[in-house]
């Protein structure tokens, strides 16, 4: 890392970073899934200078090259075009990619040209955007989807909607399945997210039987790897900060809480199980029920990987200001057997998962 440099997704893929997540995709590609329903596809991304996003992307433009065929156009919806243009600079050439820039949730934006699938992951999805723009949250997730959705409709393409594991709240079902819904304080700012999550879920199995659309529907949870921004808020991604920088993990908590952590190129193949295998208007679970640390873990596991920097974890348990938006939630672990039914099943352990993600910045 670059002293002044930002460390996220709007930077241009360094070496290391372009040699983890080519690794990535490989293995992504090499999945038992029927890609040749995306061949001469025109695919419409939203959100594409995001870390999910950009994942799915970069797939969809590899697939020509490792598979012999792939999409006739990719089409990336960023909103900030100069970052994009950085991010893909190494695809600039390429006539099967274009990056548009607008809001999905304007309703006066035009995608040029016939779309045969939509995938909607434009949503901020950081803690601190929660309370600093929660109403830049609902609009991406609700006027965003319901555009997606009339769009979708108008070419009869097909759809998949990028919710979360938060649409379930304070739930005391651990492991956590699609119908195990919990409780979520309608007065919490920070709540906007779970609950436009969980309307936009609504509106797409609306239109899925209303209209004969096929929505596919994922619910990742916490998601790491290569190309998340390091600035965002999330606990994760500051202890790996904190590693590049050569800093003691400092912890703001007592660290009991449980999150199960999955690699993000396992969340992408999920992602594309269910958009070409899953059922319309169905909800799958996208995450590793068998990564499940606590974040005192997780902390103790990035020190323990990189003995030679000496780092150690320190608690501050000083109170937080108001920009942080906590979460209530205690344990927070998926029940995949639906995605399973998929034929899919994550492969990375937090140990080799957090190594490649702390590799790929240097």
């Amino acid at each position: 890392m670059r002293g002044g440099e930002r460390v996220g997704s709007d930077l241009v893929l360094g070496d290391a970073r372009r040699q983890v997540v080519a690794e990535d995709i490989a293995v992504i590609l090499q999945a038992d899934l029927p890609w040749d329903m995306l061949a001469d596809a025109n695919v419409l991304v939203t959100g594409a200078g995001g870390f999910l996003a950009s994942y799915l992307v970069e797939t969809l433009l590899a697939m020509r090259s490792r598979l012999g065929f792939g999409p006739a156009r990719v089409v990336g919806l960023v909103r900030n075009i100069a970052a994009a243009e950085r991010r893909y600079a190494e695809h600039c050439d390429r006539d099967d990619l274009q990056l548009l820039h607008g809001d999905v949730a304007d309703p006066a934006l035009a995608v040029p040209g016939r779309l045969d699938v939509i995938i909607h992951a434009a949503s901020p999805a950081t803690p601190r955007v929660y309370l600093t723009d929660p109403v830049g949250v609902l609009d991406a997730n609700l006027q965003g989807m319901r555009a997606m959705l009339a769009l979708a409709r108008s070419d009869n393409a097909r759809l998949l909607f990028v919710s979360s594991g938060e649409v379930y709240g304070q739930t005391p079902v651990v492991p956590t399945a699609e119908d195990d819904y919990g409780y979520l304080d309608l007065q919490a700012v920070r709540s906007c997210y779970g609950e436009a999550k969980r309307a936009a879920e609504v509106m797409g199995v609306a239109w899925a039987h209303q209209y004969g659309l096929h929505v596919g529907i994922v619910r990742p949870f916490h998601t790491y790897g290569p190309g998340l921004a390091l600035y965002d808020g999330r606990v994760f991604a500051d202890f790996v900060a904190d590693v590049l920088a050569g800093r003691d993990i400092v912890m703001r908590s007592e660290g009991t809480s449980v999150r199960a952590f999955c690699y993000v190129a396992d969340a992408i193949e999920g992602f594309f199980a269910v958009l070409l295998n899953g059922a319309s208007g169905t909800a799958y679970n996208i995450g590793n029920e068998d990564a499940a640390l606590s974040i005192a873990e997780l902390a103790e596991l990035l020190v323990g990987l990189f003995p030679d920097k000496r780092l150690h974890v320190v608690r501050d348990l000083t109170p937080r200001g108001t920009e942080y938006a906590a979460s209530p939630i205690d344990r927070n672990i998926p029940s995949i057997a639906r995605a399973r039914t998929l034929g899919w099943e994550p492969r990375v352990a937090p140990r080799e998962g957090f190594f490649r993600m702390v590799r790929s910045y240097r």
